[in-house]
């Protein structure tokens, strides 16, 4: 059965300070729901492009050489290998996060070797 999904209907009901699940699955991508209270390590995505649509609140993106802060309705993509990191502006934030199923994540500090791998 095909069923309509609201982001902002599920997020309304968690509290959880950090929350992320696929809520929708498109050919080989997710779609993620993002619930954030305080930032994510820096990382990046050696197979997959991750875009950003903000739901609620300010999402910050922050690049080794730039930061965007981004507000309901914006929508940004960080292309694959780039190092980023996401953090809310404010107390919370949240998001709908496009990538690759699976996709890989490395998390590493800015100008340091990789530190680990886990699937995104």
């Amino acid at each position: 059965m095909i069923q309509a999904v609201h982001p902002a209907s599920i997020a309304a009901e968690l509290a959880d300070p950090y929350h992320n699940r696929r809520i929708a699955a498109v050919n080989d991508h997710e779609v993620r729901l993002s619930i954030m209270t305080h930032a994510f390590d820096w990382h990046s995505h050696p197979d997959s492009d991750e875009c950003f649509l903000v739901v609620e609140g300010q999402l910050v993106v922050e690049l080794e050489t730039e930061t965007h802060i981004l507000s309901p309705g914006e929508l940004l993509t960080v292309p694959r290998g780039v190092r980023h990191r996401t953090r809310p502006q404010g107390a919370r934030s949240v998001n709908l996060t496009f990538e690759r199923r699976d996709a890989r994540s490395i998390f590493t500090q800015p100008g340091s070797a990789d530190r680990a791998t886990r699937p995104g």
